[in-house]
């Protein structure tokens, strides 16, 4: 049996290779730069209709275009319009009956002739599931066939052949993530609402951890009154370990705060920290947050204040917690 030839290697020095890169790289901004004049009335109506769909966005692609609608569908799920990616040809021999009535189909397919999707669409006709076309042909098959047809087509691919998908994968990928972008405008989007679907990453922990969830309550919340003396509220410092201590009336509403930076400040004055009462040291109305904030607020607070720690109070000012970088730093915000 013959072995098959393999390509023989072209002799290219390094910046014929790095001239290469940037021809392909050129090539594929470029088509996508020239998607923006294509983007009119079939994709707002793509959006209107994927906005209208009541249950859930089918993306499917054979081959290259496959691998595309699999990231469009991601990323539509993770921005409030549930989807799946759906393979064209598993999908003629029985996982079909994954789509319902209630859902739409997105088709992506460069050529508008992709045999394994075109397949799909007397079933879904049948159905009356709606179908959207993302093709680089207009007068193809699959465009016909769809209630909107969204042109991405480019001028050519990266590939020196112009054969490999790379530009036209490119522009429709970048085409799926316009109307993900869109979509979650339209439905009003919140961080929060992308935070619930990101729960395990950092972005996540920074967008729905709330300050209560991070913060010091009760007994380890540093505190002492305003007639307390210097060394007292430095040994509550030191009992507590956040580098700070609360200044305190007897209802529990903040005075004020003594810090590190505070006592450096006395110290220069040469205090007498066993007869100086904490009222003469500390800093009034300080850096405050509310325990329903979230703790990214509590990182900006303290980056843009340059402070390490903040008290957290409710609407009438009672101290009802502490926290500090460290904190922060443990619960994985910052």
């Amino acid at each position: 049996m013959a072995t098959p030839a393999h390509p023989t290697p072209a002799a290219l020095s390094d910046a014929e290779l790095i001239a290469l890169g940037r021809v392909a790289l050129n090539i594929e901004a470029e088509a996508v730069a020239a998607l923006a004049g294509a983007v009119g009335a079939d994709f707002a109506a793509a959006c209107r209709l994927a906005l209208a769909c009541r249950g859930r966005v089918v993306v499917t692609g054979m081959g290259k275009s496959g691998h595309i609608a699999g990231k469009i569908a991601a990323t539509l799920a993770s921005t409030g319009t549930p989807a799946f990616f759906l393979h064209p040809a598993e999908a003629v021999h029985g996982d079909i009956g994954m789509i319902t009535r209630e859902d739409l189909v997105l088709a992506l397919s460069n050529s508008g002739e992709t045999t394994e999707i075109l397949a799909l669409v007397p079933a879904l006709k049948r159905l009356g599931v709606p179908l959207i076309a993302l093709t680089g042909s207009p007068d193809s098959t699959l465009a016909r066939a769809a209630e909107v047809h969204v042109d991405v087509r480019v001028p050519a691919e990266a590939c020196p052949l112009n054969l490999a998908p790379t530009a036209s994968t490119t522009a429709t990928l970048a085409m799926g993530d316009a109307i993900a972008v869109a979509l979650l405008r339209l439905r009003g989007f919140t961080e929060e609402d992308f935070a619930r679907s990101h729960p395990g990453g950092s972005l996540g922990r920074r967008l729905l951890l709330h300050v209560e969830d991070v913060m010091h309550r009760g007994a380890e919340i540093p505190g002492v009154g305003p007639d307390d003396t210097v060394s007292a509220g430095l040994l509550e410092m030191s009992n507590k370990g956040l580098g700070m201590t609360t200044v305190v009336d007897a209802s529990g509403t903040l005075l004020g705060v003594f810090t590190d930076g505070d006592l450096r400040r006395a110290l220069d004055r040469r205090v007498d920290v066993h007869g100086t009462p904490m009222r003469a040291v500390m800093t009034a109305n300080p850096r405050t947050i509310g325990p329903r904030e979230l703790a990214a607020e509590a990182v900006l607070l303290m980056e843009r204040h340059r402070i390490t720690a903040l008290v957290v109070v409710d609407g009438a000012r009672r101290v009802v917690g502490a926290l500090n970088v460290h904190d922060l730093l443990r619960a994985g915000v910052m």
